[in-house]
């Protein structure tokens, strides 16, 4: 059964020994942040502060924080099975026979189930405030010393393109200027600067809705690297196993999810800009202020009784790490759709998402490798990789040992190197232009002699199977443990 709420996933946390509620008053001004990055490197619980100083709503962190609340969090045991379901869903054959128009039954539902769905009334607007919306009556947090003010950080952004009225559902920081305007943290190539730079052009103002606190798998849905053409309440549906139930905006011609905790509803106003930043950002380091457009409140609607739901983010590993790794596993067989011969695919927690990608590969023919390379690096948000490392599909990429092994043992740097220019992420601070930067390939993949290999490649040490065999039947008798 899908989660009805933020607080019926709060009570599954609490069950499964995932959740401490801190009673001690904290300030949302950096104390909150200081406690959750702590327990965040130290692996430790989802967090509720209930008692948030000069503030009635208790602020939830570290949702996501670890593989079992992720897998809690998308009603799995496993990311891979996801991954599986999509597969099996991509291999879809026409049925043959009766039994054959059974056993699709249960797919036809799954994709029933994908579109959401539009209902007349919700929880998330049991209360609204129109005359006088506030956005100081909500615990928004300050997370790091140099930062610029209190910024709305885990927010799901909704925007229709004013052309095509195709809906996009983005997760971008939203600043606190005062209380009814918010700074939009839109980079240059997120679909929503997208939708506002038309309405720019044909001289409109954007509606926008900012949801925060539905159910986990909508939340994780505004995170993922969805084609533009895909709905993120569809991917939503498609794993919460339920349609996504919308209610209309009260001031704005936008539909939000029913279930949320708060929903800010506004426009963006054309030609407007004004100074965001600095923010301490996923990369580890602050990302300078800029210019970017402002967001004017028109309503805010409620729950009666809310939960503010915040992620900090900072130097790795943080809770946005495990978001990363959910989009790792559940897009791979989407992946492999446009690249077969890939077996696995790696995003390590240290590189934030876009620094390194260690991929495994059934290598077919000489300079398979770059050709990896370059088409990892046309495809979406992968354009923004800076080091693909492609190994042999008997490496393990998940296991860091196994990567640098070979990454050292198989690279001659003149080689094997493949350097290119192009766009890098708008908060790669190293890139000598904004948005603009190289980025670099390593093929370790064993060489052939038609890659100019002109010397016998060596055999990877390995033990005689037999005595392994031998060795495994003695091994409870040798005192040694597993």
């Amino acid at each position: 059964m899908a989660y009805d709420s933020l607080q019926d996933f709060v009570t599954r946390l609490e069950k499964s020994g995932e959740l401490l509620r801190i009673r001690e008053p904290l300030d949302p001004f950096l104390e909150i942040c200081e406690v959750t990055d702590r327990v965040c490197k130290a692996g430790g619980p989802a967090l509720l502060f209930e008692a948030v100083k000069g503030q009635s709503i208790p602020v939830l962190t570290n949702a996501f924080g670890s593989l079992k609340r992720m897998c809690l969090a998308l009603e799995v045991d496993s990311l891979d099975r996801i991954g599986e379901e999509i597969r099996q869903l991509l291999e879809f054959k026409p049925p043959q026979g009766l039994m054959g128009k059974l056993r699709l039954l249960p797919k036809l539902k799954r994709l029933r189930d994908v579109l959401p769905r539009r209902v007349d009334q919700g929880p998330c607007q049991e209360v609204v405030f129109q005359e006088n919306p506030n956005l100081y009556s909500y615990p928004i947090l300050t997370t790091w010393p140099q930062d610029g003010g209190p910024f709305i950080t885990l927010p799901l952004v909704i925007t229709r393109d004013p052309e095509t009225g195709r809906r996009n559902v983005g997760l971008y920081r939203l600043q606190v200027f005062d209380g009814r305007t918010l700074g939009v943290h839109w980079q240059i190539h997120k679909v929503g600067a997208r939708h506002f730079q038309t309405a720019e052009r044909l001289g409109q103002d954007l509606p926008v809705a900012v949801v925060l606190g539905p159910d986990p798998a909508l939340t994780y849905a505004a995170t993922a690297p969805l084609p533009d053409e895909l709905d993120e309440f569809m991917l939503a549906g498609f794993l919460r196993r339920e349609p996504v139930k919308l209610v209309r905006c009260r001031t704005v011609d936008l539909e939000v999810p029913a279930n949320a905790q708060i929903v800010i509803e506004g426009v963006v106003k054309a030609g407007e800009r004004r100074r965001e930043g600095p923010f301490g950002d996923h990369t580890g380091y602050y990302s300078p202020a800029d210019d970017y457009p402002v967001l004017h409140v028109t309503c805010i609607t409620q729950r009666k009784t809310p939960i503010y739901p915040a992620t900090v983010v900072g130097v790795p590993p943080m809770e946005d790490a495990y978001l990363g790794k959910a989009t790792e596993r559940i897009f791979l067989p989407l992946l492999h759709q446009t690249l077969p011969e890939i077996r696995d695919l790696h995003l390590p927690v240290a590189g934030a998402f876009h620094n390194f990608v260690f991929v495994a590969i059934d290598k077919r023919y000489p300079g398979h490798a770059k050709k990896v390379m370059t088409a990892l690096w046309g495809l979406g948000q992968m354009m923004f990789s800076k080091f693909i490392v492609v190994f042999d599909a008997a490496v393990d990429v998940q296991d860091l040992n196994q990567v640098i092994w070979q990454w050292g043992a198989n690279v001659d740097p003149r080689r094997d190197l493949l350097l290119v220019d192009g766009p890098v992420d708008a908060l790669d601070h190293a890139a000598p232009l904004p948005c603009l930067g190289s980025k670099i390939g390593f093929d370790a993949t064993t060489k052939w002699p038609e890659e100019g290999l002109s010397r016998l490649w060596p055999e990877v040490i390995r033990m005689d199977p037999e005595v392994v065999k031998r060795i495994d039947q003695l091994w409870g008798n040798l005192g040694l443990g597993r």
